[in-house]
């Protein structure tokens, strides 16, 4: 693992943890442009990936940081069956939300639960002066052509929320975030519940060594028009 200060200089260790994943962020988001290469940008995002990961910038896994084999099975069976009562329970309590990232990762679309997390965080900014860097870096990460961790939203939520973005709000994404958590409720959800990860905590197995990752099929928003699932985001 490479020193986060000689990949970073410009970081300082001593500041606000949640300052330091927006400079981070913002810092590799500069440098993507300049890469000669695919290949180089991917490099580049999984050394930003690894170096997220590393505690000293994290103290509740604001990126979803999913926990380990061992975390997941300190849950007992009777928290794992009110994680299947709905989603907003799953995602409510942190042994949940990190279940269920790790699930993600292995299907390729942690980048749907990262933008929800960063979103709940945004929305707790303290002040105003606080929320147009924390909206740019959203932007520039999850939502913009080609960012690099862009999730699928419709064009009118892009647009609107591109919009927005000179003169944030406390709830300039919440369109955004409120499609990319149905996306997930009426997709990764279900399959989720059906996981054998999920199913061996409900009957109290630890669970399994996870089978190679797949990319699973990539739904779009077009495949649950005209559906109105009954869910509170919050």
């Amino acid at each position: 693992m490479e020193n986060p200060l000689l990949l970073f200089p410009q970081l300082n260790i001593s500041a606000s943890k949640d300052k330091l994943y927006y400079k981070v962020m913002k810092s590799a988001i500069k440098e993507e442009p300049h890469k000669a290469s695919k290949s180089g940008a991917k490099q580049k995002r999984n050394r930003l990936s690894l170096l997220l990961q590393k505690p000293e910038f994290h103290d509740r896994d604001h990126l979803g940081k999913p926990g380990n084999l061992t975390k997941a099975a300190s849950v007992s069976p009777e928290e794992a069956v009110k994680w299947g009562e709905s989603f907003d329970k799953l995602l409510s309590e942190k042994a949940g939300l990190d279940a269920f990232t790790k699930f993600l990762k292995t299907e390729f679309s942690e980048e749907n639960i990262e933008f929800w997390i960063a979103c709940e965080d945004y929305k707790k900014s303290k002040s105003t002066h606080e929320l147009l860097p924390k909206a740019k870096t959203i932007f520039e990460t999850f939502i913009q052509k080609d960012a690099p961790k862009e999730v699928n939203l419709d064009f009118h939520t892009k647009e609107v929320t591109s919009q927005n973005i000179g003169q944030p709000l406390p709830t300039t994404f919440d369109a955004a975030q409120s499609t990319v958590y149905r996306l997930m409720e009426q997709d990764s959800y279900p399959r989720f519940l059906r996981s054998d990860p999920y199913l061996d905590l409900v009957k109290g197995r630890n669970p399994a060594r996870p089978a190679l990752r797949r990319r699973s099929r990539s739904f779009t928003v077009n495949d649950f028009q005209g559906v109105r699932p009954d869910f509170t985001v919050w």
